[in-house]
């Protein structure tokens, strides 16, 4: 499997580097970065102690031209600027960048149309059979329990709430059978009133070096249901995207998503 890295240099990126170096199944052909990184010109496995004969470069033709399969966990403009390089050199997309607009989902989905795409805010095979437990959570407290989504993660994440905990309020209104743009707060100050029962409540902290906390309440009379799951380390993110190229080489092309990729569908 011949994979291509986006973001190098930062914690993912190298989190990413390190778990391709060490599955023998795949390889490491390219390490992208942003113009001006100070890293440039290095070798990626330099932070590690090896020496991989991959530079970090901002070179994307020069990249694509030799990898099959690019893990992008960056920002939406460099994943989508990215996304477009990859429809030229048919080169298959696992992305796990968070922030993307609706206009931006619309256009990656687009890409499975040509390319073979994975998309998932989070690739934590723990958070996606969490998914599940909160799809059979929300059918059963339906009524009577408010729901709250409270998340946690490192002072450097730049976009709240998380994506995961937008995934988990998408997952948790399509069993009810609604839409999240209608019941969600983000916000709550000064005199607001009564909570209203419909809606569903998001609770973003930013704080030191948490890798990713969230938590799901249900909280009724006399009785409140938490569903939690917390990342110790970036390494089950890379763990899962290098699943997510495992299911790819079985797919040329389409739009697909971690449930997809761990049949949780």
């Amino acid at each position: 499997m011949k994979i291509a890295i986006a973001g190098a240099s930062g914690r993912m990126g190298r989190m990413l580097i390190e778990t391709v170096l060490n599955d023998p199944d795949a390889e490491l052909v390219g390490a992208l970065d942003r113009p001006g990184v100070p890293q440039l010109g290095q070798d990626a496995g330099a932070f590690l102690g090896k020496t991989t004969d991959v530079l970090l470069t901002d070179d994307v033709e020069r990249v694509f031209a030799e990898a099959d399969y690019l893990i992008d966990f960056t920002r939406p403009e460099g994943t989508m600027a990215h996304l477009e390089a990859t429809l030229r050199h048919d080169v298959k997309m696992i992305v796990g960048t968070t922030g993307f607009s609706d206009e931006q989902k619309a256009q990656l989905k687009k890409a499975g149309e040509k390319i073979g795409v994975v998309f998932a805010p989070n690739m934590s095979v723990g958070v996606n059979v969490t998914m599940k437990l909160l799809e059979f959570a929300a059918k059963h407290f339906s009524t009577g329990y408010d729901i709250e989504i409270i998340e946690a993660h490192h002072r450097h994440k730049v976009d709240a709430p998380s994506g995961t905990a937008l995934a988990m309020g998408e997952v948790i209104t399509k069993a009810l059978g609604r839409h999240l743009t209608d019941c969600a707060v983000y916000a709550r100050e000064g005199v607001t009133g009564e909570r209203d029962p419909s809606t569903i409540g998001f609770s973003a902290i930013r704080g030191g070096d948490i890798v990713g906390d969230h938590t799901v309440l249900f909280a009724g009379i006399g009785e409140r249901i938490e569903i939690t799951h917390k990342s110790a380390s970036r390494l089950s993110y890379a763990q899962g995207a290098l699943r997510a190229v495992r299911f790819l080489q079985g797919h040329d092309k389409g739009f697909f998503d971690m449930q997809d990729v761990l049949g949780l569908r």
